[in-house]
Formats: structure tokens, C-alpha cells, sequence
């Protein structure tokens, strides 16, 4: 029986798996959504028109299509594979006029 050269053999396995392990993999950081100011929220006033506030924040992430007197606009941050940061704003609508909103916004915005 013959016997394979054990050096090329070890090379080749050793190639094949570098690929599984290798230690230094980039990681990007990923944002997604609208990214909304406490000075945006702040300028919005009772009774702007639905595309008023549209111009001012943007275009809504969701609109429900069950209720229309809601918009949620949602941005998400993960940096580097990290920790996910999130901020959510619902604006609520009395008609096509803005009435109110509620806000959780981060500390910081990491895209600024």
C-alpha cells in the first residue's frame, strides 16, 4: 500500500480551515429607519398638515393600514456586530392634522 506525503496533506487541511477560523472578520456597523431629532419633534405643531410633518421627519417607516391616524418612524443602530440601539417615535393624527407624538429616542444618534 502506498502512503500519502504527510506535509502536502497537513497544507491542505491547514488552507481548507483557515477559512472557518479566521480571527479578524470586519464587522460594519448597520443603520436603518429615519433618524429624528429632539429639535425635529419639537418644532412639529398642533394642527400641521400630514405632509407638513412628512417634509419634516420624513416618510414614515410604517404607516398602519388599519388605523391612518398613526405613522411610526423606527431607527435602529448596531455597530460592529454589537449591541442593537433603537428609537421609536409613533405621531398621531386627528384627521390629516398632526395632534401628538411619543418619543423614545436615544442619548446620542451614533450617526451624527
Amino acid at each position: 500500500m502506498q502512503k500519502l506525503p504527510t506535509l502536502p496533506l497537513a497544507f491542505l487541511l491547514a488552507f481548507l480551515l483557515s477559512g472557518c477560523i479566521f480571527p479578524g472578520v470586519y464587522k460594519i456597523n448597520v443603520q436603518q429607519g429615519n433618524i429624528v431629532t429632539d429639535e425635529e419633534l419639537t418644532s412639529l405643531k398642533e394642527g400641521m398638515p400630514r405632509s407638513q410633518v412628512h417634509a419634516l421627519l420624513g416618510t414614515p417607516l410604517l404607516i398602519n393600514p388599519v388605523d391612518p391616524s398613526r405613522e411610526y418612524y423606527t431607527y435602529t443602530f448596531q455597530r460592529s456586530g454589537g449591541e442593537i440601539k433603537e428609537q421609536r417615535i409613533i405621531v398621531y393624527y386627528d384627521g390629516d392634522q398632526f395632534a401628538s407624538y411619543e418619543a423614545q429616542l436615544m442619548d446620542d444618534t451614533p450617526a451624527y
